[in-house]
């Protein structure tokens, strides 16, 4: 065990060392200073502003009102709503992030054994969806509930189906739907991030893993490709799965707000509704919290799962 003395030495280098690096790389800091600031401000500072919140009553004209647990207390004993929507963001949650996160993996790796010029064609139109900006009214299209709607019209000509499914004012098909259009978004940022960690990967890994008695691609995916990508996956896996828990637009822009029998109603919508609809922004604070709490948990089982992969 260390001495004292010998433990304040070390976190004393530490710090000379950390400190000789910003200074030898001023210029890199300083250019990445402005997003910083816009992340503390618009991000950092109200998650901590929303926790003293959620224990107050406000309404955004009078002064915040201390109310203790009762907002807490209403969201998990009162709240009928509130349990439905726990209920709609687990399983959306542990369909859409599991699977958006096999699908940015296996697409990526499908695209990096192309030739250069389709590696950029499909990176562009898989991760095209994330750019757009009106793709709830093409979805609407296809899930309009009359003839006309695409899906239905093509279910009709195969004899599938006999007449039009309302599939985004019918409870029992709203969340289906939503999950669809979800998974279908969910090449974004991970997605990228998976095909620049393929693209990274030293091809003579592979050549030493042929000598070694590797035999066939999935033995290399396994062996070679997934052990040497850790903190590409890390990230994606964060960015897709605790991206599924904060889904809130899809369901409000594709369905009615709120949907039928709250069949679409997630913790980040329910927030929403009490935020910027009601303004009670200590209930809505409270859904928040409650939100990030649920993401920390799943970040940390994500670190847990995928940490084996990560190279120090």
């Amino acid at each position: 065990m260390l001495s004292k003395e010998k433990t304040k030495y070390i976190e004393d280098s530490r710090f000379k060392y950390t400190l000789r690096e910003i200074k030898k790389n001023a210029s890199v800091y300083l250019l990445i200073a402005p997003f910083f600031l816009l992340f503390i401000v618009f991000l950092v500072v109200p998650i901590l502003i929303s926790l003293p919140i959620g224990f107050t009553n406000f309404d955004m004209v009078q002064f915040p009102k201390w109310v203790g647990m009762d907002n807490f207390y209403t969201l998990f004993l009162q709240d009928e709503v509130f349990l439905i929507a726990i209920k709609n963001t687990m399983i959306f949650a542990f369909i859409t992030g599991p699977v958006g996160y096999m699908m940015c993996f296996l697409l990526a790796w499908a695209i990096n054994e192309m030739p250069k010029f389709l590696k950029t064609l499909f990176t562009f139109v898989f991760y095209a969806p994330t750019l757009a900006g009106n793709i709830y009214t093409t979805w609407q299209l296809i899930f309009s509930g009359d003839t006309y709607g695409i899906l239905n019209s093509w279910l009709i000509q195969l004899g599938i189906i006999n007449g039009p499914i309302q599939w985004l004012t019918d409870a029992n098909y709203i969340l289906t739907s939503v999950i669809i259009v979800q998974i279908w978004m969910s090449l974004g940022a991970g997605f990228l991030a998976i095909r620049a960690g393929l693209q990274g990967i030293d091809r003579s890994y592979y050549e030493a893993g042929a000598i070694d008695g590797i035999k066939n691609r999935t033995q290399e995916l396994l062996y070679i490709t997934v052990p040497s990508m850790g903190p590409q996956l890390l990230f994606a896996a964060v960015m897709t799965i605790t991206g599924s828990f904060t889904a809130g637009d899809i369901g409000r822009f594709l369905t009615a707000f709120p949907s039928t029998d709250y069949a679409a109603h997630t913790i980040m919508t329910h927030a929403y509704d009490y935020g910027y609809i009601r303004f009670e922004m200590g209930y809505a604070s409270a859904i928040c919290f409650i939100l990030f709490i649920v993401m920390l948990f799943a970040n940390s089982l994500i670190r847990r799962i995928l940490g084996r992969y990560l190279n120090d």
